[in-house]
């Protein structure tokens, strides 16, 4: 028998309005690290991955061989429902401890560089919870001052109580292995206090954290003590941390991050987007009613014209990078088949004519 949580992701997407009424949820804001380190693990393994994007209408080829910056956003909704059915298919327990384990200073891209670069340790902690949501995290992060030195605070977006020691195993040791990068391997947190309770394998958090461990707590955190808060860090350059904070906040999600159903709709787009596809044809895909898309678009505080218009920009701008296509074969690389038309809704777009970009991008210095 089909087990339940097989049931395809976008089955209720006439659910989505109500899902939507809480963005933690359903913003298309997570980039999909979680996802990406679980599918290694299991093609290690020689295990299958492809049932846990059943009905998501993602490819598990989307997360593989490319670097972080190029995974796809995911919701929470999303997420955790693949990581929940990777969970019940990989063998054994604690996957959170071992994913957590495999990750390093290099795993954590800009905001590694960002804390490397900072004044002192403290600095550098204040950094990691600022910028979290860069690194694909999904729990919320806070610090608080605690009479022993600093406290760094997990919060589950939802009281999950499958995917909650997975997620915090998976946080907590690899932000060990960040610290450690930072500060050197005799780096040891006071005490991690956990909310739920000791799970099978509980023995082997003392050796994954090397301090105290406390189950049945009030929340989830790990107390760090005050002498390590003023290490000043090996890299720490104003100039370079200046550079490094401005590319953090580039990455950061933005305040009207995408909802699914407009991902979903992009995605569908950038696929089709040479047939010109319409709003119908994008809804039969999606097994929705015309009128049913709009509404939930609607309700996302946006449109099929507009989102078919930013794709399409955005791939023209691409290609008339290019010196392979002429003006005309890009228009219809991106649904025109008149030159003519794709002129108009260039300039519309951008402000100015598909040859005069073309002449700027080749104008521009290499690597510029």
């Amino acid at each position: 028998m089909e087990h339940p949580d097989t049931a395809p992701l976008d089955a209720g997407f006439d659910e989505l309005q109500a899902v939507g009424s809480d963005p933690r949820l359903s913003a298309a804001s997570i980039k999909s690290t979680i996802v990406a380190g679980l599918m290694a693990m299991a093609r290690e393994q020689g295990q299958p991955c492809e049932p846990w994007f059943a009905g998501s209408r993602l490819s598990p080829t989307q997360f593989e061989g490319g670097p972080a910056e190029s995974l796809p956003c995911l919701s929470y909704r999303q997420a955790s429902q693949i990581i929940r059915r990777a969970l019940r298919s990989l063998p054994g327990q604690g996957h959170g401890l071992a994913l957590g384990a495999r990750q390093d200073i290099g795993s954590f891209g800009l905001l590694g560089l960002a804390m490397l670069t900072a004044p002192d340790f403290e600095q550098a902690l204040r950094l990691a919870i600022r910028y979290a949501p860069i690194t694909g995290a999904m729990v919320e992060l806070s610090v608080e001052d605690v009479p022993e030195g600093l406290a760094v605070v997990a919060t589950t977006r939802d009281h999950d109580r499958e995917l909650e020691p997975f997620l915090c195993e998976e946080l907590f040791v690899s932000s060990l292995g960040l610290c450690r990068g930072l500060l050197g391997p005799g780096f040891r947190p006071r005490v991690l206090e956990l909310a739920y309770p000791p799970p099978e394998y509980a023995d082997r958090y003392a050796a994954a954290f090397e301090c105290e461990v406390r189950f049945h707590g009030r929340g989830h955190r790990v107390v760090i003590d005050r002498a390590w808060l003023s290490t000043p860090m090996p890299a720490h350059n104003a100039a370079t941390a200046r550079q490094v904070l401005a590319l953090c906040d580039g990455q950061m999600p933005s305040a009207g991050a995408h909802s699914e159903i407009a991902v979903l709709v992009e995605r569908l787009l950038r696929t089709r987007l040479a047939d010109n596809p319409r709003l119908v044809d994008i809804a039969a895909e999606l097994h929705l009613t015309e009128r049913t898309l709009r509404r939930q678009l609607q309700a996302a505080q946006t449109s099929f014209t507009a989102i078919h218009d930013r794709v399409r920009s955005e791939s023209a701008r691409r290609l008339l990078g290019e010196a392979r296509l002429n003006i005309a074969q890009v228009g219809v690389a991106v649904g025109f088949r008149d030159a003519r038309e794709f002129r108009r809704a260039f300039k519309r777009w951008t402000g100015v004519a598909p040859q005069s970009l073309r002449r700027t991008a080749r104008a521009a210095p290499a690597g510029g």
